[in-house]
């Protein structure tokens, strides 16, 4: 699943689960899914900024690129 849809789909899950009306199982097993896809999610941002560092240099030498929170 790429990037961006695991973002869709974490804001379809929290959508629902700011609906009052869920079954508390149903919650669990939603949030169960989301948990799994921030990790996977955080794993693929990580993996992107090893890469972009990597592919930043200067004068021929690689160099780390500092991202700003």
């Amino acid at each position: 699943m790429k990037f961006e849809e695991k973002i869709k789909k974490l804001e379809e899950i929290v959508n629902f689960l700011e609906n009052n009306n869920n079954d508390l199982e149903d919650s669990i097993k939603k949030y169960t899914e989301a948990m799994n896809l921030v990790k996977e999610c955080d794993e693929q941002l990580k993996n992107i900024e090893g890469t972009i560092t990597k592919m930043v240099s200067e004068n021929g030498e690689i160099k780390d690129l500092v991202l700003e929170d």
